[in-house]
């Protein structure tokens, strides 16, 4: 099966599709999507839990390693 995947700008409500030349079914399905925009959407709870985990951050910087000890570390672990 031949899929083929592309974002095409629409204009005035239409938009042309134009098929490699191996593409040589003479039926197709077009299923059309608005195209996401990469929007992440948490949860509640998650949104709390990262909030609890950066003021925790925050009120404790001098808690905190250097990144490349603890890449060293996490090493060290595995």
């Amino acid at each position: 099966m031949n899929a083929i995947r592309q974002f095409v700008e629409v204009k005035n409500h239409t938009f042309t599709i134009v098929l490699p030349d191996d593409f040589d079914a003479n039926t197709v399905e077009v299923i059309i999507l608005p195209k996401q925009q990469n929007k992440i959407e948490f949860s509640d709870e998650t949104k709390a839990l990262l909030d609890a985990r950066l003021n925790d951050y925050v009120q404790n910087l001098d808690d905190v390693s250097p990144f490349d000890l603890l890449l060293d570390e996490l090493e060290q672990e595995l």
